[in-house]
């Protein structure tokens, strides 16, 4: 089933039929060809295989998680392909990463959904743990959704991207995190989020090391 799901997955990835001056890869999801500008020269500007896991997620499960006019947050946004894919699915979407990929982020979202989307999506500075109050008040800032394709890997801002989890994550908020497991540092990670969220599998995809998780805030009012 793992390896059925993950061809199915790949299948979604299509390349230029002639070689061009820019680097770029296509994808279909959401009913729509996407076409990603990418760049070699930094981790940010690559497309990852877990933003294909949880692009593809987000499409066929719809109806459980229906985006249509939510209020969502993508971090680590990078070459934008998962903000793009929630937007052309109804969601009012806010894509975000450091300063030096915005050019390349935003020339992607807008390519693939001017004119194509209910709510144009919006394009914002996010370093993780820096000026979260100023940039994201908590009485203003309320998101249904926060996106997170491939955030954990050997960086060393791990601490600062628990603390922005934990800034921009209300009650009701549901994080949907695409993780792939590379090295006992970055694995680790989990159990210190698990501190704060409760953590559930919602798909496992081994052949690939990427565990897709839905996490909410540890001690949320139940209904």
């Amino acid at each position: 089933e793992d390896e059925q799901t993950v061809a199915e997955i790949m299948r979604r990835r299509f390349f230029p039929a002639i070689i061009t001056h820019k680097a770029w890869e296509g994808f279909c999801f959401a009913g729509h060809e996407i076409r990603i500008t990418e760049a070699t020269d930094c981790y940010g500007a690559v497309v990852w295989p877990s933003a294909l896991v949880l692009s593809y997620f987000l499409e066929t499960n719809s109806k459980q998680y229906n985006l249509v006019d939510k209020d969502v947050i993508e971090i680590g946004a990078g070459t934008g392909l998962v903000s793009i894919v929630a937007s052309l699915l109804g969601a009012l979407v806010t894509a975000t990463d450091l300063p030096e990929l915005l050019g390349n982020l935003q020339h992607n979202v807008l390519q693939n959904t001017k004119l194509k989307c209910k709510h144009q999506p919006r394009v914002k500075e996010l370093s993780w743990g820096i000026d979260l109050e100023k940039n994201f008040p908590s009485s203003s800032c309320h998101f249904d959704y926060i996106l997170a394709a491939d955030v954990v890997y050997h960086h060393p801002f791990l601490d600062e991207l628990l603390l922005t989890f934990d800034h921009l994550c209300k009650n009701d908020t549901v994080i949907l995190w695409a993780m792939k497991f590379r090295l006992e540092k970055e694995n680790q990670f989990v159990g210190r989020f698990q501190t704060l969220f409760d953590l559930e599998v919602i798909s496992d995809f081994p052949s690939l090391n990427i565990t897709l998780y839905k996490a909410m805030r540890k001690g949320r009012m139940k209904v």
